[in-house]
């Protein structure tokens, strides 16, 4: 009578192995991809709060100034070009500051943190939003009306920024208002 004998395997086949090592780098990529969706998401969400964080500092800024000077805030152009230093920066605790040279320190030192001028790397300045315009409004019963707009790293479908900044596919804008008596 003749046996054959079961031979038991042993190992993986080279196909299977292929197969895993397949499955393997799929998942490494798919991991990759996620990172970086989540840093672009992250660097957006960085953004909005910083541009959030700048309105309200103008607007925090024009609350410990004396009411009567509020149109001398309003304007379209912050961030297209740095203002000249002020003559009075305010910020020497023995002379006193006068309402009209507070506003323009304020705005010398709101349009600075919007261009990320306050922050340098050397001479690089790092700071701030990526191609930010501010614009402030005010009416006569002192309604203020701060907005910001920013270029984002990924395009949108509606990116109008009204008169505040270009317009652009990549465009961002916050709108905060506030009264101030």
């Amino acid at each position: 009578m003749y046996h054959h004998k079961k031979l038991q395997q042993r190992g993986m086949t080279f196909i299977e192995v292929l197969i895993a090592l397949v499955l393997i780098v799929t998942g490494i990529l798919g991991a990759v991809a996620m990172q970086a969706t989540a840093k672009k998401g992250s660097f957006d969400a960085m953004q909005r709060a910083l541009a959030s964080a700048l309105a309200q500092d103008i607007i925090e800024r024009m609350r410990s100034n004396d009411a009567s000077g509020l149109a001398n805030y309003a304007g379209t152009d912050y961030g297209a070009a740095l203002d000249a230093v002020p003559a009075s920066r305010c910020n020497n605790p023995a002379a006193v500051c006068t309402p009209t040279a507070m506003v323009t320190n304020d705005r010398y030192e709101w349009e600075l943190a919007l261009m990320g001028a306050d922050v340098l790397n050397g001479t690089k300045k790092v700071g701030g939003l990526t191609g930010a315009r501010g614009c402030i409004t005010v009416t006569n019963i002192n309604e203020v009306s701060v907005t910001i707009s920013w270029q984002g790293r990924t395009g949108i479908t509606d990116s109008s920024t009204g008169t505040c900044g270009a317009s652009g596919d990549k465009r961002r804008q916050i709108t905060i208002g506030a009264f101030i008596f």
